[in-house]
């Protein structure tokens, strides 16, 4: 099947997004729609129908043609082409995103499970001790409180039928068992989608005091994909001594917190959601438009391999965990290129665990009324 995960081939849809689409050219753009968006699409194709509705358009199979929801006479061909794995394209816009919080370079220094994953398993009943792996029974539960979840992200963004058909997709699974709840999950995760979008938006929001109430309302939503996705390999095995690479596109204020952390090589920080990286440099390098990029070396650290999931496996997908830790061991410039190296280190030991323990207290304990915050208990170095 063309659109199979692990098939060779696979089927995109493309619209035309030329200034004027009607004009006959080599040079004109197309633009895949979402991931999402190209089954939907696809699977209309294949029943033979005629007329396909997605979140801001109708597609014109017949005639070939998008057409706006609001106003008709805005029209676009469009265009079923296949193509190999290797050809699909680098997505910049998946390793560039900001991956850090709003007010800060990353968080304070959290325990290596996130708060938000310890505050999904709050939230769903779950025990101290049990994750999704951990606790059969429950597996449904949360993956029928995922889909859900999804669901209204989706509708809070006008996206309804994108979101529908990720849930769809993942309720298939709700009683196939933690291995393939998990990759399909990262399979989800992988996808250009809004799911990963929103789903690090909230999580960066972790260690601001002015985001504090945001997310922990998100947890109700995001929170069961989350820890779905956090689950499984992530506590099977711990990557050691791996380099990957992730390019980025950073303000003169954040290049000026990266020195100064790189001259205290004893203070550590965490990047708080789900962080992708590619084992590929040239990838990475791939990148216009960037000033920066971050060499990781991974001396002990939760990590998974994204690719045998991937839609897009040329990325060479690594996908960091949420919570673990980095030191910051250089930033210089790279001759020739005008860019900025920054070396990093990822060390998922955390040095006390007392303020581990006071952050696992605090958030078991938030009742929505607590004055509190996780960062009252967890000093920055």
């Amino acid at each position: 099947m063309a659109n199979s995960r692990n098939s060779a081939q696979r089927v995109v849809w493309v619209w035309n997004s030329s200034p004027d689409p009607w004009t006959e050219s080599a040079a004109s753009q197309w633009t895949p729609y979402s991931d999402a968006e190209s089954l939907i699409i696809e699977e209309a194709f294949s029943a033979k129908k005629s007329i396909v509705t997605l979140d801001d358009y109708y597609i014109d199979l017949e005639n070939e043609l998008q057409i706006s929801t609001t106003d008709i006479a805005k029209q676009r061909p469009i265009q079923r082409i296949i193509q190999n794995n290797e050809e699909r394209r680098y997505r910049e816009e998946r390793f560039l995103s900001d991956p850090i919080a709003p007010k800060r370079l990353t968080g304070p220094e959290y325990e290596s499970i996130s708060p938000f994953i310890v505050e999904a398993r709050r939230i769903l009943n779950l025990k101290p001790e049990h994750f999704p792996s951990s606790d059969t029974p429950s597996i449904p539960m949360i993956v029928e409180k995922a889909a859900a979840g999804i669901i209204e992200e989706g509708r809070s963004i006008g996206m309804p039928l994108e979101a529908e058909k990720l849930a769809e997709i993942l309720l298939e699974k709700k009683n196939k068992g933690i291995k393939e709840i998990w990759a399909c999950c990262a399979y989800l995760y992988s996808m250009e989608s809004f799911l990963y979008k929103k789903l690090n938006a909230i999580m960066r929001q972790i260690g601001s005091h002015n985001y504090e109430q945001v997310w922990r309302e998100k947890v109700l939503t995001s929170g069961p994909f989350c820890l779905l996705l956090w689950d499984g390999p992530f506590g099977v095995t711990v990557e050691t001594n791996k380099t990957l690479y992730r390019p980025a596109k950073l303000t003169s204020e954040q290049l000026e917190t990266y020195r100064n952390l790189a001259e205290n090589p004893n203070e550590r920080r965490s990047f708080q959601a789900f962080t992708s990286c590619t084992r590929n440099r040239s990838v990475a390098e791939s990148s216009p438009g960037t000033n920066a990029l971050f060499i990781i070396n991974l001396l002990s650290a939760f990590s998974v391999d994204l690719q045998p999931v991937s839609l897009y496996p040329a990325e060479e997908e690594e996908l960091i965990s949420p919570g673990v830790w980095f030191a910051v061991e250089s930033v210089r410039v790279e001759r020739g290129k005008n860019k900025f190296l920054i070396n990093l280190k990822l060390d998922d030991n955390p040095p006390s665990n007392n303020e581990a323990t006071a952050a696992e207290n605090v958030i078991a304990d938030y009742n929505g009324n607590c004055s509190l915050s996780i960062t009252d208990f967890l000093p920055v170095n």
